[in-house]
């Protein structure tokens, strides 16, 4: 049987280059596959492989005073959903251009939101129905496939432009209101909590876990809707059989959580594309666009 992680821990790490060598090593060994990027400020990681291998890597984790804590997300899917076992250095462990901003220790990002845990996250809804927002730390193509209902969904493509939307006021009208930040397993909406907090923003909460810790709860019965995506090999993830498609197909609009890379190698941007329409229309609007002129200015 095969199996996926996904796991983050903010924890300082005083050589870096030490530990990535160390996680290549334990991965390999145990032929497991994904990415894991490893900072000052910790470590950030998706892991497939047969499932007594990634206890194992667990385990050895557990071993490692630093990791002894780390929450796993445990969910379908298997190590060839990755094409290998990627592991990185970087400056940041997602790329916020925050560098500076963030302090670290044990318990995750000094000065962060609180977080919440899927039924606190319903508690307060329920109590604060028109003072509670939604507020996704993802990428808006995530977005379009799942959200949380009545979600606030900035059009961003990567972490990176979170803080220039946010520095350009376009969200100053809630600074004043309960902001519930949210993403995948929980480290860019952590992350995104004291860049808010540090612009302003009052009262801000981080869904503890992430969209997967509040599937594994609710699955489609509660606060979420649609599917989760994913960056390796499956694409989405659906929490239950009554999980229904929220995106649309950019062709004829019809209902769809189905993404593929445009057709022209020099775009590969993401395609919302129903099955019907797959066979024969998978470029993006922009690529049909641009061979409609050229097709026009030939004629001429």
């Amino acid at each position: 049987m095969q199996k996926v992680i996904l796991f983050y821990k903010f924890i300082p790490l005083a050589d870096p280059k030490v530990v990535m060598l160390w996680q290549k090593t334990l991965t390999d060994s145990l032929g497991l596959k994904g990415r894991i990027i490893i900072s000052k400020d910790g470590i950030n990681g998706t892991v497939g492989g047969n499932i007594n291998e990634v206890k194992c890597y667990i385990k050895a984790n557990k071993r490692y005073q630093p990791f002894k804590n780390i929450v796993y997300k445990w969910s379908d899917g298997q190590g060839n959903d990755f094409p290998k076992m990627s592991v990185k250095v970087r400056d940041e462990l997602v790329t916020f251009n925050a560098l500076g901003e963030l302090e670290v220790n044990e318990n995750g990002v000094i000065g962060g939101g609180k977080k919440l845990k899927p039924a606190e996250l319903n508690e307060l809804v329920e109590k604060r129905p028109n003072d509670v927002v939604m507020f996704d730390g993802r990428s808006l193509y995530e977005a379009k496939v799942g959200k949380f209902k009545n979600a606030v969904t900035p059009n961003v493509r990567t972490a990176k432009d979170f803080i220039p939307i946010i520095e350009s006021g376009q969200y100053d009208d809630i600074k004043d209101k309960a902001v519930v930040t949210y993403c995948t397993g929980g480290i860019r909406c952590e992350i995104l909590t004291k860049v808010m907090k540090n612009r302003g923003f009052k009262e801000v909460y981080q869904l503890d876990g992430g969209i997967v810790k509040y599937g594994e709860t609710y699955g489609d019965k509660s606060l979420w809707e649609g599917s989760l995506y994913v960056f390796d090999g499956r694409m989405g993830l659906k929490f239950s059989d009554e999980s229904k498609d929220i995106g649309e197909c950019i062709h004829c609009q019809s209902k769809t959580s189905n993404y593929e890379n445009c057709a022209n190698k020099s775009c590969n941007d993401l395609v919302l594309i129903c099955s019907s329409c797959v066979n024969h229309k998978t470029h993006c609007q922009k690529c049909i666009s641009q061979n409609k002129i050229k097709a026009n200015l030939l004629k001429k």
